[in-house]
């Protein structure tokens, strides 16, 4: 089975492939815009099944299947609200509000499981649904985070944190003033809710601040070593398998 993920936040796509692997679906292609997307369906056989976001880096995918004829199933994957998705709801194999829920990702792909044998297509009016969707919500990530101090909660803004990361089962953040806070939440939910512009995972451990990365140095294994401003209590690494995005993701 062929399935591919059309998502311009990287930490998103990677998130959706993982949550995938675990339902032993496959997502071997992850593209990040109209335009990226429009070249990859002009050169490669058509998917059985679309994971698709709808405003890309470059505008709206709906652009993409008014460009190429595509008859593949689709199931959205949008922060857009439910009153627009619920006009369109009927016409795909399902839709999914981020951040993505594991058990609707399981029932959407079931869905579609249920659906393939009968061979039945999927066919979108994308020029109706573009209409449901002339004023795009704009996508809201986390601005700030409280946190309990004693008996008051303090208000952390998030360009003052340096870094996220888990340790003993706990999701930390560290300030530039030198300050631990632990989070209610997972470095997985962090994935949904941080700027990817301003945050990257290098690890299943740590979330980097790109304005607090101080210096970066060569370490074992073909991996990095980041040195931010503050934060000395631990080496903070790049993945070896992250290497890579993680410097494209700095240009």
């Amino acid at each position: 089975m062929n399935v591919i993920i059309i998502e311009d936040e990287k930490p998103s796509a990677r998130r959706l492939q993982r949550m995938l692997t675990e339902l032993q679906m496959e997502a071997e292609t992850m593209l990040h815009s109209v335009e990226e997307s429009i070249d990859w369906f002009q050169n490669n056989e058509h998917p059985d099944l679309i994971f698709l976001d709808i405003q890309l880096s470059d505008g709206l995918s709906f652009e993409i299947f008014e460009t190429i004829d595509i008859n593949s199933a689709v199931i959205f994957t949008t922060a857009y609200d439910e009153y627009a998705l619920q006009a369109f709801k009927l016409n795909s194999i399902d839709y999914l509000l981020k951040p993505i829920d594991e058990d609707d990702l399981a029932r959407a792909v079931s869905k579609f499981k249920e659906r393939a044998p009968k061979q039945q297509s999927v066919t979108l009016d994308f020029n109706d649904i573009k209409k449901l969707l002339v004023n795009p919500i704009e996508r809201e990530y986390k601005k700030r985070f409280s946190v309990k101090v004693g008996q008051h909660l303090k208000l952390i803004n998030i360009d003052d944190i340096e870094c996220f990361y888990s340790e003993n089962k706990g999701t930390y953040a560290y300030t530039s003033e030198g300050r631990n806070y632990l989070l209610d939440t997972t470095l997985e939910q962090l994935e949904e809710e941080l700027e990817p512009h301003k945050f990257f995972r290098i690890s299943r451990k740590f979330f980097v601040n790109v304005n607090a990365i101080n210096d970066m140095v060569s370490y074992t294994n073909s991996r990095l070593q980041i040195k931010l401003n503050t934060y000395k209590e631990q080496d903070v690494i790049v993945a070896r398998e992250r290497v890579k995005e993680f410097k494209d993701w700095l240009t």
